[in-house]
Protein backbone atom coordinates (compact mmCIF):
# COMPACT_ATOMS: atom_id res chain seq x y z
CA UNK A 1 0.00 0.00 0.00
CA UNK A 2 3.16 2.47 0.43
CA UNK A 3 3.72 4.22 -2.57
CA UNK A 4 5.51 7.79 -1.89
CA UNK A 5 5.64 8.79 -4.81
CA UNK A 6 1.89 8.24 -5.62
CA UNK A 7 0.81 11.29 -3.52
CA UNK A 8 0.29 15.25 -4.00
CA UNK A 9 3.18 17.47 -4.51
CA UNK A 10 3.30 21.40 -3.84
CA UNK A 11 2.44 22.28 -7.92
CA UNK A 12 2.06 26.26 -7.81
CA UNK A 13 -1.87 25.83 -7.72
CA UNK A 14 -1.05 24.08 -4.05
CA UNK A 15 1.66 26.07 -3.00
CA UNK A 16 -0.82 29.06 -3.45
CA UNK A 17 -3.69 27.06 -1.69
CA UNK A 18 -1.10 26.26 1.20
CA UNK A 19 -0.02 29.86 1.78
CA UNK A 20 -3.43 31.26 1.61
CA UNK A 21 -4.22 28.37 4.87
CA UNK A 22 -1.58 28.95 6.73
CA UNK A 23 -0.69 32.69 6.76
CA UNK A 24 -3.45 33.22 9.34
CA UNK A 25 -0.85 31.48 11.62
CA UNK A 26 1.73 33.47 10.53
CA UNK A 27 3.67 30.89 8.40
CA UNK A 28 5.49 31.90 5.11
CA UNK A 29 6.45 29.16 2.41
CA UNK A 30 9.64 29.64 0.57
CA UNK A 31 10.05 27.76 -2.36
CA UNK A 32 13.30 26.57 -3.50
CA UNK A 33 14.45 24.90 -6.73
CA UNK A 34 14.06 21.14 -7.44
CA UNK A 35 18.33 20.45 -7.59
CA UNK A 36 19.01 22.53 -3.87
CA UNK A 37 18.32 20.24 -0.74
CA UNK A 38 15.37 21.26 1.38
CA UNK A 39 17.05 23.67 4.37
CA UNK A 40 15.29 22.91 7.63
CA UNK A 41 14.08 19.46 6.66
CA UNK A 42 14.42 17.22 9.61
CA UNK A 43 13.73 14.00 7.53
CA UNK A 44 16.06 14.94 4.03
CA UNK A 45 14.85 14.56 0.32
CA UNK A 46 11.23 15.80 -0.36
CA UNK A 47 10.58 16.72 3.11
CA UNK A 48 9.14 20.05 4.08
CA UNK A 49 11.87 22.35 6.22
CA UNK A 50 10.89 24.77 8.99
CA UNK A 51 12.84 27.57 9.84
CA UNK A 52 11.24 29.78 12.23
CA UNK A 53 7.81 30.86 10.58
CA UNK A 54 9.19 29.27 7.25
CA UNK A 55 7.97 26.47 5.44
CA UNK A 56 10.60 25.88 3.11
CA UNK A 57 9.48 23.17 0.07
CA UNK A 58 10.71 21.84 -3.58
CA UNK A 59 7.91 21.28 -6.30
CA UNK A 60 8.27 17.51 -4.82
CA UNK A 61 7.50 18.18 -1.81
CA UNK A 62 4.58 16.27 -0.70
CA UNK A 63 1.53 18.68 0.63
CA UNK A 64 0.78 16.43 3.50
CA UNK A 65 4.53 16.83 4.63
CA UNK A 66 3.87 20.71 4.24
CA UNK A 67 1.09 20.47 6.83
CA UNK A 68 2.64 18.55 8.81
CA UNK A 69 5.61 20.64 9.65
CA UNK A 70 2.86 23.57 9.92
CA UNK A 71 0.87 21.13 12.42
CA UNK A 72 4.36 21.21 14.53
CA UNK A 73 4.75 24.87 14.32
CA UNK A 74 0.93 25.62 15.53
CA UNK A 75 1.04 22.87 18.00
CA UNK A 76 4.59 23.35 19.61
CA UNK A 77 4.67 25.98 22.87
CA UNK A 78 5.88 29.32 22.52
CA UNK A 79 9.33 28.86 23.87
CA UNK A 80 10.10 26.08 20.96
CA UNK A 81 8.44 28.21 18.80
CA UNK A 82 11.00 30.81 19.30
CA UNK A 83 14.18 28.75 18.68
CA UNK A 84 12.57 26.91 15.63
CA UNK A 85 14.83 25.14 13.47
CA UNK A 86 14.60 21.94 11.80
CA UNK A 87 13.54 19.32 14.58
CA UNK A 88 9.85 20.43 16.13
CA UNK A 89 10.84 18.30 18.93
CA UNK A 90 7.71 17.55 21.03
CA UNK A 91 6.40 14.45 22.62
CA UNK A 92 3.70 11.81 21.90
CA UNK A 93 0.68 13.96 22.71
CA UNK A 94 1.69 16.96 20.69
CA UNK A 95 2.92 14.27 17.55
CA UNK A 96 -0.85 12.90 17.59
CA UNK A 97 -2.03 16.53 17.68
CA UNK A 98 -0.13 17.24 14.42
CA UNK A 99 -1.28 14.34 12.44
CA UNK A 100 -5.22 15.09 13.58
CA UNK A 101 -4.32 18.88 12.37
CA UNK A 102 -2.85 18.10 9.36
CA UNK A 103 -5.66 15.87 8.29
CA UNK A 104 -8.63 18.35 9.33
CA UNK A 105 -5.72 21.63 7.55
CA UNK A 106 -6.22 19.66 4.53
CA UNK A 107 -10.15 19.80 4.43
CA UNK A 108 -9.45 22.97 3.60
CA UNK A 109 -7.50 22.88 0.88
CA UNK A 110 -8.93 22.31 -2.91
CA UNK A 111 -8.06 19.12 -4.71
CA UNK A 112 -6.88 17.35 -1.51
CA UNK A 113 -9.46 17.03 1.48
CA UNK A 114 -9.51 14.96 4.11
CA UNK A 115 -10.28 11.86 2.53
CA UNK A 116 -6.78 11.82 -0.03
CA UNK A 117 -4.99 13.44 3.27
CA UNK A 118 -5.61 9.80 4.43
CA UNK A 119 -4.67 8.18 1.72
CA UNK A 120 -1.48 10.17 1.09
CA UNK A 121 -0.23 9.24 4.80
CA UNK A 122 -0.82 5.54 4.48
CA UNK A 123 0.82 6.24 0.80
CA UNK A 124 3.67 8.01 2.22
CA UNK A 125 3.88 5.24 5.38
CA UNK A 126 2.70 7.12 8.77
CA UNK A 127 1.89 4.21 11.01
CA UNK A 128 -1.01 3.91 13.18
CA UNK A 129 -1.69 1.14 15.45
CA UNK A 130 -5.25 0.11 13.40
CA UNK A 131 -2.83 -0.25 10.43
CA UNK A 132 -4.35 3.03 8.30
CA UNK A 133 -5.09 6.83 8.75
CA UNK A 134 -8.66 6.79 8.10
CA UNK A 135 -9.25 4.37 10.91
CA UNK A 136 -7.22 6.17 13.63
CA UNK A 137 -8.58 9.31 12.88
CA UNK A 138 -12.12 8.04 12.98
CA UNK A 139 -11.83 5.55 15.73
CA UNK A 140 -8.76 5.98 17.72
CA UNK A 141 -7.45 9.40 18.16
CA UNK A 142 -10.58 11.11 20.81
CA UNK A 143 -6.94 12.19 22.45
CA UNK A 144 -5.49 14.17 19.83
CA UNK A 145 -8.76 15.98 19.55
CA UNK A 146 -9.22 16.63 23.26
CA UNK A 147 -5.06 17.42 23.22
CA UNK A 148 -6.45 20.53 20.36
CA UNK A 149 -8.84 21.25 21.95
CA UNK A 150 -6.95 21.76 25.20
CA UNK A 151 -4.75 24.48 23.53
CA UNK A 152 -7.65 26.22 21.62
CA UNK A 153 -6.28 25.26 18.32
CA UNK A 154 -9.46 23.55 17.46
CA UNK A 155 -12.82 23.89 19.19
CA UNK A 156 -15.47 21.70 20.35
CA UNK A 157 -16.95 21.57 16.41
CA UNK A 158 -13.78 20.39 15.24
CA UNK A 159 -13.57 23.60 13.21
CA UNK A 160 -9.97 25.54 13.63
CA UNK A 161 -9.70 28.59 15.09
CA UNK A 162 -6.93 30.26 13.39
CA UNK A 163 -4.72 30.63 16.20
CA UNK A 164 -1.26 28.94 17.52
CA UNK A 165 -0.71 27.00 20.97
CA UNK A 166 0.17 30.08 23.21
CA UNK A 167 1.18 27.86 26.61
Amino acid sequence: MSDPTDVINCNEFMLQQLQNLLSQYGLKIEKISADEAIPGSFFGEREAGLIGNKLIVRSDTPVHSVLHEAGHYICMDPERRANLHTDAEGDYDEENGVCYLQILLAGHIQQMGRARMLRDMDRWGYSFRLGSAKAWFEQDADDARQWLQHFNIIDSEQQLTGLVRNR
